[in-house]
């Protein structure tokens, strides 16, 4: 075994701290991603931004997301996964604080590309290090613990909004978005061990494409991106859209958030269950059922009318969509050598944030042609059944073994 391919022993108690530190971020980024559709129906009157300059505003942010994804994981595997991830929550920290004292259209746009990017480059670390610091047999469980903190936070951010006085300032949500990651960074900066055994040896420059496509490793990789895709597609879309089409069945405008925090809390419960039972039976039965009733609940939220109903389909739109997901995090990471796990996770995240950017932008299109907010659910059906079978497949192939 050379040294790039030598894992790095960690104490248990280290290990339970990276874990909480990488939950406390996720909790983070869920936050501020909510935050911004929160703020919207506030923020765009003040700032006097049309419907569509918002959407590019959610588009930003997404792009540079990718970005973030593909140059934070090669970054870390380059020089390490611990300078990358404080440097990356530090700095979607602060381009969220920044986000409050955007008076106009271009600053708004600017500082939430750099948050994007901040969230993008973040991520694959923490794919990485979920599957550095975990035993083969609670890689997943491990990146849910991790992950489960996203919806949290949003939910967690469309429950303040529910608290705070009917006139409260949308910039509060930025403030506290902001400040938190920065005061977190210096504790991952002192608590979190380094995990990437090429940061370490100094060894080569990383060959991407070899990290992806090479030793047999190109159809896991591209059948984790045919997952990934229709995945975050489906997210995006419902994170952003689901108030309101929730409005457009004729509900209250007040209610909305109900639907959105289901869905956010609901995911919470679905990433730890089905990352305990992916790590028990491996991973295609789990997520193939769990899109399939994906599926189930998407055809029947589009048919459903009352509030009890909708919530609870939001639900288990989120157990089974958010659940799949983290699971998949943990997942992805085991199919590459412990020194090319950030470049191969930075990947996914990448491939798969291509459909966050398109999921939030087809509903305005639809929208604007006719459809109705039925047909629009039901059209994420079909793009939860390509993901099914992409991880039908991929339970085909085994992770790598050899760290």
């Amino acid at each position: 075994m050379t040294d790039a391919a030598r894992p790095i022993s960690v104490p248990a108690q280290s290990n339970f701290i990276s874990v909480a530190l990488c939950f406390a971020v996720s909790m983070l980024e869920g936050f501020d991603i909510q935050a911004i559709g929160v703020a919207a129906p506030k923020l765009a009157p003040e700032l006097h931004l049309a419907a569509s300059q918002m959407g590019w505003v959610f588009f930003a942010s997404n792009l540079a997301l990718v970005f973030g994804a593909s140059c934070g994981g090669w970054l870390a595997d380059k020089i390490g996964r611990k300078p990358i991830f404080v440097l990356s929550v530090a700095a979607f920290g602060a381009a969220t604080f920044a986000t409050a004292y955007a008076g106009t259209y271009y600053p708004l746009m600017a500082a939430r590309a750099l948050a994007g990017f901040g969230f993008g480059a973040a991520l694959p670390n923490m794919m990485a290090v979920a599957a550095d610091i975990s035993r083969p047999e609670r890689r997943a469980s491990t990146a849910t613990m991790m992950f489960c903190g996203m919806p949290l936070g949003g939910g967690l951010c469309a429950a303040l909004t529910q608290t705070l006085p009917a006139g409260y300032d949308w910039r509060i949500l930025f403030f506290v978005g902001g400040i938190l990651p920065v005061v977190l960074a210096p504790a991952l900066l002192l608590f979190m061990r380094e995990t990437a055994a090429r940061a370490q040896t100094g060894a080569e420059r990383v060959d991407v494409l070899r990290a992806l496509f090479g030793e047999r490793r190109a159809p896991p990789t591209l059948l984790l991106w045919l997952a990934f895709f229709p995945t975050l597609l489906i997210l995006y879309l419902i994170l952003y859209w689901l108030p309101t089409l929730v409005v457009d069945k004729g509900l209250p405008r007040a209610l909305a958030p109900q639907a959105s925090m289901a869905f956010n809390f609901a995911s919470v419960v679905g990433a730890l269950i089905l990352g305990w039972i992916v790590d028990r039976v491996g991973p295609r039965w789990p997520l193939t059922l769990a899109y399939a009733a994906l599926i189930g609940a998407l055809i029947y939220l589009a048919r459903a009318n009352g509030l009890p109903l909708i919530v609870a389909l939001s639900a288990a739109a989120g157990f089974t969509l958010m659940g799949a997901n983290y699971a998949l995090y943990g997942v992805a990471a085991a199919y590459y050598p412990r020194a090319l796990r950030g470049t191969g996770s930075g990947a996914s995240i990448a491939i798969g944030r291509v459909g966050a950017i398109i999921g939030p932008l087809l509903p305005g299109l639809l929208l604007t042609t006719g459809a109705s907010a039925d047909e629009i659910i039901k059209l994420m059906a079909p793009a939860a059944g390509t993901a099914a079978v992409a991880v039908f497949l991929l339970g085909s192939f085994k992770p790598h073994t050899q760290d």
